[in-house]
């Protein structure tokens, strides 16, 4: 059986909804990590403050520090496989850098979202970091929090994907990156294709929950309509881990509203890392 090691990361600030919902992600972190089925667990110190915008970009003094004790809490990490929960989508920085590090060009990151996350602090609506961070990990970001080896475009696959902003629609187009639409699900193996013409060998997977439908998982910081279901989810990273090493997981975005969606957690997330229920 793998090793697993999951770390916390409760950030809510580079959220761009209301505090009082925005911190309720905190909980959903909590709630996710419970979830694996882990044998390390680690979570990470968050401060209780939104901080400060600089740059066009909200909290950012904040989100620096905890993308550096995420960092340390990844370093110390033990096991086999990664897997960070959040949190919002900005707690990603830290453990894509790391698989990026590590597997270098044979890398590809498969971005299950119902948004791309492609923002720059220039052309963001929001001035939130979670709008952003898929953009910084590419190399176009606040200089604070840019990965010392960005992603190439040609390594993301955005999968799900289905409420991009004017510019990000054209950075997409722009650079040619793969775009996995909702319709395309009806084919488990649509995505794990998309990552085989990549020529990758591994494959981080990132799975904002807003990917899923609203009518079929509702505990969502920001939902948009005509998702993915969490068996098409389910049978998508499946059909991934069989054709590619899972170099890293990520989980964000629970925002916990109602009990059946917990319930939906508790099978979905031990599926995904392949791991039979107890």
């Amino acid at each position: 059986m793998v090793d697993i090691s999951v770390v916390e990361v409760p950030q809510w600030q580079g959220s761009s909804v209301p505090v009082a919902r925005a911190r309720r992600l905190a909980d959903g972190a909590s709630l996710l990590a419970a979830a694996v089925p882990a044998g390390h667990r680690y979570t990470i110190t968050v401060p209780d403050g939104a901080g400060a915008e600089t740059g066009e970009v909200r909290g950012l003094d904040v989100l620096v520090e905890i993308a550096a004790g995420t960092r340390a809490g990844i370093a110390a990490a033990d096991g086999d496989l990664l897997v960070t929960v959040g949190g919002d989508c900005g707690v990603e920085l830290a453990p894509v850098s790391a698989a990026a590090a590590r597997h270098g060009d044979s890398l590809a990151v498969v971005w299950f979202d119902a948004h791309g996350d492609l923002n720059t602090p220039a052309s963001s609506p929001s001035h939130a970091f979670h709008g952003m961070i898929l953009r910084t990990l590419l190399g176009e970001g606040p200089g604070e929090l840019l990965p010392a080896r960005p992603l190439r475009p040609a390594q993301v696959v955005l999968a799900g994907v289905r409420a991009l902003d004017a510019g990000e629609r054209a950075y997409v187009m722009d650079t040619g990156m793969r775009h996995v639409t909702v319709d395309a699900f009806e084919d488990p193996g649509c995505v794990a294709e998309a990552v085989a013409a990549t020529g990758a060998r591994a494959v981080y997977v990132h799975i904002d929950l807003d990917v899923l439908d609203p009518e079929a998982f509702a505990s969502l910081s920001y939902p948009e309509p005509g998702g993915i279901t969490p068996a098409q989810l389910g049978a998508a990273v499946r059909a991934l881990t069989e054709r590619f090493e899972l170099a890293g997981l990520g989980i964000t975005e629970y925002q916990p509203d109602r009990a059946q969606d917990q319930e939906t957690l508790r099978t979905l997330v031990p599926e995904l890392l392949g791991v039979p229920l107890p």
